[in-house]
């Protein structure tokens, strides 16, 4: 048996302990803060380098006292499963498709999904970076979720085994969508028939003909081979694809505040760091698929590209009463400041 007095230390101990919040204890232990980050997709995309940018600042700004284990590729989670994961706490941090906020009840994140709605990468800058994007992000609170920024991936490109140059060539094309209520309008106000299938059986679709067509950034056709199993991608920029970095808000904010500053600082580093990767790579991915010869890439004239903006359009109005009136208003306002008409 333990002597009388050793077993009140240890008991006052784990009192005291009991009492700290969960930030100082961690704080105050011999051992690092532990940040679990779980994603999706591979170490090589951008939000893959991201991550990694995020784990290196973090840990180096806080000597040490900040410990990030990176998980990518589903490897703790699926794409359906993580969210309840960190709301959980099973995991602290994740950078999910902005596509995925609506089915958790935030579907004025489905903004992102409306075409055209972002004239250039100027204007979602604005969005995203200004009140905008900070009021959609509080919006999360409530979910006992935190978010901490917007991580791009980019604009989208389409593609099938037929050119795709006029609103036209797109009707009775199956199309693979994410699942979303606002793709799924936007296909069928082109006339094409919406599938919706997980990223993962896209290849194997596409070259069975499961489905005709689909639509990504071109960075996600080279990392994915799917460009191999179409003979035509247009480069048309109708859609945008990005991810909201998010932590568990009860871990957050159990932070220590010092710790917590740190960290907000790394996580803006690290965000301007994946944006440029991710304009950078799409870019580099065009010519990769260019280069290949197995693919033809259709680049639209302004008049063209109008006709799809024009033939797409209506969704706005359509989505309006799903996703907010107010948040389409306050997108079209910082399109406008930068002399953009609706």
């Amino acid at each position: 048996m333990k002597p009388l007095n050793t077993l009140r230390k240890t008991l006052l101990a784990l009192t005291l302990a009991a009492a700290l919040p969960a930030g100082a204890l961690a704080q105050d232990s011999a051992h690092p803060i532990v940040i679990k980050f779980s994603h999706v997709t591979t170490s090589d995309t951008p939000k893959g380098k991201g991550a990694e940018r995020f784990k290196q600042l973090a840990e180096e700004r806080t000597g040490g006292r900040v410990k990030v284990d990176v998980y990518p590729n589903s490897q703790l989670y699926k794409d359906k499963e993580e969210m309840e994961a960190l709301q959980l706490g099973s995991v602290q941090m994740l950078a999910p498709a902005l596509s995925k906020f609506g089915p958790l009840g935030v579907k004025e994140f489905e903004a992102f999904d409306l075409p055209f709605i972002f004239p250039d990468r100027a204007v979602l800058s604005r969005v995203t970076e200004g009140p905008v994007g900070a009021g959609l992000l509080k919006k999360l609170d409530p979910k006992g979720i935190v978010g901490l920024a917007f991580w791009d991936n980019g604009f989208k490109v389409m593609s099938a085994n037929r050119p795709l140059r006029e609103v036209k060539d797109m009707r009775g094309l199956k199309m693979r969508i994410q699942s979303s209520k606002v793709l799924d309008a936007q296909m069928r106000a082109v006339g094409a028939l919406p599938q919706v299938l997980a990223f993962s059986e896209v290849y194997g679709a596409l070259q069975t003909g499961v489905v005709d067509g689909t639509e990504n950034t071109a960075s996600n056709y080279t990392t994915q081979k799917t460009y191999e199993v179409q003979k035509d991608i247009t480069v048309s920029d109708h859609g945008y694809i990005g991810y909201a970095v998010i932590s568990n808000k009860k871990f957050w904010d159990g932070l220590p505040p010092d710790i917590r500053t740190i960290l907000q600082g790394a996580m803006k580093d690290a965000s301007t760091y994946v944006n440029a990767i991710a304009q950078q790579e799409n870019s580099e991915a065009l010519e990769r698929i260019q280069a290949s010869g197995k693919t033809r890439l259709i680049k639209l004239s302004p008049a063209e590209r109008e006709a799809w903006r024009q033939a797409m359009l209506p969704v706005h109005k359509e989505m309006s009463g799903r996703v907010g009136k107010e948040t389409i208003d306050g997108i079209y306002r910082e399109a406008e400041a930068l002399g953009y008409k609706r």
